[in-house]
């Protein structure tokens, strides 16, 4: 788990093909460096979120979202990067000495500042536009799957390349979009401020409308089949609490 509040800024200083044999899985071994302050306390089995997409150390690569940190010193670490993420996230453009940010996951003792960020890449999302706005760029992004707009409201939260950033509008349909605001602060601690129009992110929406979602459309499916016991329940409260309020103020 992660909060979407960049630590740092990384940078790719090589990246080299993995199994490329007869038989092998293909992929990236990628090596990040110049993020020696977030790799102090790093262990093995530790996770490392780099641009929103999780690696793990313990874990072996399953389809293209938990991957293995193979080896880390004081100032670099390196993973291996599948087929399937590189297919799925932003990560495949990346080059020697690309930018990337990078967050460590949440311990017992951190703010959560941000919100809930799993490292999980729903989809990534085409930068139609950078507009400044004073000292502020305002970025104007259209998914690539116009089906996680139904997760995006205004004042809510996305998580882009690994960042928590607030929604500051919203246009649905076919050709919906959502915009973000960058503030000078933020432009200094996050790489997507330097990116153009036409460059890609990577998009995790917030898991929280992914779960109200699933309870909303169990809780019709049950009233639909006949189980109003929910409904029951929540209606008999209403009519108690004004109940409630009316012999008080009579």
């Amino acid at each position: 788990m992660f909060t979407g509040l960049v630590e740092t800024i990384g940078t790719v200083t090589s990246l080299d093909p993995l199994d490329t044999g007869a038989g092998g899985g293909g992929g990236t071994s990628l090596t990040i460096s110049d993020c020696e302050e977030i790799l102090s306390d790093a262990h093995l089995g530790d996770s490392i979120c780099v641009n929103g997409t999780t690696y793990r150390g313990h874990d072996l690569p399953k389809k293209g979202t938990c991957l293995t940190i193979t080896s880390f010193d004081k100032t670099w670490f390196k993973v291996g990067v599948a087929p399937e993420t590189l297919r799925r996230t932003n990560l495949g453009s990346l080059q020697s000495n690309s930018r990337v940010n990078l967050e460590r996951a949440v311990s017992a003792t951190t703010r959560m500042g941000g919100h809930f960020v799993q490292g999980h890449v729903d989809t990534t999302a085409k930068i139609l536009s950078v507009t400044p706005d004073g000292n502020a760029l305002v970025l104007r992004l259209q998914p690539g799957d116009r089906s996680v707009l139904r997760y995006i409201v205004e004042k809510g939260y996305v998580t882009l390349d690994g960042a928590s950033l607030t929604i500051t509008k919203v246009v649905d349909g076919e050709d919906g979009f959502w915009e973000v605001m960058l503030i000078a602060y933020t432009q200094e601690k996050i790489v997507t401020a330097s990116k153009k129009t036409g460059e890609e992110v990577n998009v995790e929406i917030d898991i929280v409308g992914k779960y109200v979602e699933k309870s909303v459309q169990a809780y019709f499916a049950g009233a639909s089949s006949g189980d109003f016991g929910i409904l029951e329940k929540m209606v008999g409260r209403i009519v108690e609490e004004k109940l409630k309020t009316l012999s008080t103020v009579s």
